[in-house]
């Protein structure tokens, strides 16, 4: 037998065994865990969660009589004191319309009034759509089932046109074609950039 070949077989008996040795020191070094210790929670989360019903990461989707899909999805969902009221962070909310177009909503937070079948959006608020624009606004208030969404306040805008301001904003579904219409009013001003397009 020559040099390579007794180095090969002398390899075969040593690296399975150091192996072994590997894995022994792992497990007798492993901290013992007990399997009855309490999970850790702050006990101030803990307190939170048996006060308030909440749910984390909720997701639901549903669609409207116009065939448009809603889908719905938060950091966490709490429900108030049994006043029908449901309120939510870390949102954000997808709108596919029958016509093709896509609206994409984020907000920091949410109250839902499922007795009124209301919506109320505030905090940061950012919808983007799939033309192309990007609309800020500090609050949005909407119907659950249908499309109907209102900015009371201020809104600015980014788009195809430029960078514009209006004073309100509704997005609804037109009467007679039934595709969703966006409409800005209450002083409207547009900074048009003939580069963009």
């Amino acid at each position: 037998m020559d040099h390579y070949s007794r180095m090969i077989a002398l390899l075969k008996v040593l690296l399975p065994l150091m192996a072994l040795a590997l894995l022994s020191t792992l497990f007798l070094l492993s901290r013992n865990i007990d399997p009855m210790a309490s999970i850790p929670f702050a006990e101030a989360e803990v307190k939170e969660r048996i006060r308030d019903q909440q749910i984390t990461g909720p997701f639901f989707s549903s669609s409207t009589e116009q065939g448009d899909q809603i889908s719905f999805s938060a950091g966490k969902v709490s429900v108030a004191d049994g006043n029908g009221l449901v309120t939510a962070d870390d949102i954000s909310a997808q709108v596919d319309l029958s016509s093709g177009a896509r609206l994409v909503f984020f907000a920091d937070l949410g109250e839902i009034d499922i007795a009124n079948n209301t919506s109320e959006l505030s905090g940061k608020v950012l919808i983007t759509t799939s033309n192309g624009y990007k609309i800020k606004s500090d609050q949005l208030v909407s119907t659950m089932t249908s499309l109907s969404v209102d900015s009371p306040n201020k809104i600015i805008a980014e788009g195809p046109l430029g960078t514009f301001t209006a004073g309100s904003m509704r997005l609804t579904t037109h009467e007679k074609t039934k595709s969703a219409q966006m409409v800005f009013t209450n002083t409207i001003k547009l900074l048009y950039d003939p580069k963009i397009r």
